[in-house]
């Protein structure tokens, strides 16, 4: 009987270790994500788990261990580059969707999902259509020209998912996206990031403490003291 070999990675991490003062954030922590694959990190606060999501995007450097991104050009050491290119990288590589949302009152939907792809130099116009096309994918059609405070929690989060992936990211990282939701809301927007990533091929790491988001991911990894003490695959 022959069994079929894991996929390659999309993203990786060996070895990690940080540290904040006398604090360890991170312990030697491995870690994988397989394209079109979702992956919950949870863990008690002071566990690591935000460090660790920093750490993979390129927020934070380890001080030891590194971080691999699988690229058309071929894999990329993400802890071996400088500054500005990470801020590349994040910028093209990778999306974000966080609790706050971060997104500018004063603009409409669309333009808060357009901004990304106007910052590395893309028309206006092509930059909205694009935008509108995420919008209405993610069943926000008719609420372009809205601005946030006009907005559910839920309609909002789901523009802030759009704005992630418009760029064209391989790798989406959601920090607590539905922590400021209620429950029927957080089913909802669940469902539209994870169609929407993993749904397309993309991959999704996910940081929360909500048993039912992460039961949403394909697997999930728990932390505790800077340590992966425990990984399950749910699906």
């Amino acid at each position: 009987m022959t069994t079929t070999p894991p996929a390659p990675p999309a993203l990786w991490a060996s070895a990690l270790h940080k540290s904040y003062g006398a604090a360890i954030a991170l312990a030697g922590v491995d870690f994988r994500v397989a394209p079109g694959e979702s992956v919950a990190i949870m863990g008690a606060s002071g566990s690591g788990k935000t460090t660790l999501l920093h750490c993979l995007a390129g927020i934070v450097r380890p001080e030891a261990g590194s971080v691999g991104l699988a690229t058309a050009a071929g894999p990329v050491d993400v802890t071996a580059l400088g500054e500005s290119e990470r801020s590349r990288l994040r910028r093209e590589a990778f999306g974000f969707v966080f609790q706050q949302r971060l997104l500018l009152p004063e603009l409409t939907a669309v333009e808060n999902v357009a901004l990304p792809l106007m910052l590395s130099g893309i028309p206006r116009t092509a930059a909205e259509q694009n935008a509108a096309s995420w919008l209405a994918a993610l069943g926000l059609a008719g609420f372009e020209q809205r601005r946030i405070g006009q907005l559910s929690g839920g309609q909002a989060q789901r523009v802030a998912i759009a704005r992630a992936q418009v760029t064209g990211a391989a790798v989406v990282f959601a920090d607590e996206p539905t922590g400021a939701l209620d429950s029927h809301t957080s089913a909802e927007v669940m469902d539209a990031l994870i169609a929407s990533t993993t749904g397309r091929g993309r991959s999704l790491v996910v940081v929360t403490h909500d048993e039912d988001v992460a039961a949403r991911c394909a697997r999930v990894v728990r932390l505790a003291d800077g340590r992966i003490v425990d990984e399950a695959v749910t699906r």
